[in-house]
């Protein structure tokens, strides 16, 4: 009864709001990360993009229209198509549980300012101004800055929306982030723990030899950080990842349930 009901309910939405081919076609010509799939898995994630855009707010802050600056249906497929190429993987149920935390998306015109209170390891509380290009928060809109959102959607290891989303999915069984995401019931807690320690000692370690870290060293600053900048490189630089953190990379396809590097090809 319910598998009748979820596919009336779809067949439903899709009679109201047929899916813009052309439109999906030019964002993926748009957005390399988008370019990449594979024209099945491509097809899959236009459709839950589209559908995303129909129960999701993606808002612009008044100062971008004031610019003159407006996304078209294109536009919005590709910001809802890297959105949703986290959860591609996932059962359709899955797929919106996971982003049932997810409320708006909202753009503002830069990057933004937020007063940070940390304690260091001595118990010595430190306040700093830190610049973001975007946050989010357990039941919070996903907040994001133009020029990142316009830098993201290649394939180099940075993409502000999978990173902020991230959080989401990491949110999903805390109120924080925290690294340490709800897992699919295959995979084991205490293999999640050891290998992202690993990455996060060795990020730690190279820190205080000075040396260059593999990945983005923001990763270092936080576990919830840890999970998001990850994520970043699974997606769009799996290459990289796999080259520096093999083990993590294979963790992170169990619980995806993707494998992004088979899309680049061989790296050369």
């Amino acid at each position: 009864m319910l598998a009748f009901l979820k596919r009336w309910r779809m067949a439903r939405f899709e009679a109201r709001h047929p899916f813009p081919e052309t439109d999906w076609q030019v964002a993926r010509e748009r957005v390399p990360l988008l370019g990449v799939l594979p024209d099945d898995p491509a097809g899959r994630l236009g459709r839950r993009a589209w559908y995303f855009l129909h129960h999701k707010r993606i808002s612009l802050h008044p100062a971008l229209r004031e610019e003159g600056i407006e996304f078209d249906t294109a536009g919005y497929l590709a910001l809802a198509g890297q959105a949703c190429l986290l959860t591609l993987g996932w059962q359709d149920r899955d797929h919106l549980d996971a982003f049932s935390n997810v409320h708006e998306i909202l753009v503002l015109p830069e990057a933004f300012h937020r007063r940070v209170e940390e304690m260091d390891e001595f118990g010595v509380m430190h306040e700093y101004d830190d610049q973001r290009a975007g946050e989010t928060s357990h039941q919070g809109p996903v907040v994001v800055a133009y020029p990142d959102l316009m830098a993201s959607g290649g394939l180099d290891g940075f993409n502000v929306l999978i990173h902020e989303l991230s959080h989401k999915l990491d949110m999903g069984n805390s109120l924080d982030a925290d690294g340490y995401p709800p897992l699919p019931g295959d995979m084991d807690p205490r293999e999640w723990y050891r290998v992202f320690m690993a990455v996060w000692e060795d990020l730690q370690a190279r820190l205080e030899r000075g040396d260059i870290t593999p990945i983005d060293d923001y990763a270092a600053t936080h576990p919830g950080e840890c999970f998001a900048v990850n994520c970043e490189y699974f997606f769009t630089s799996p290459h990289t990842l796999v080259a520096a953190y093999p083990e993590l990379y294979s963790l992170l396809t169990q619980y995806f349930r993707q494998e992004p590097a088979g899309w680049f090809g061989p790296r050369v």
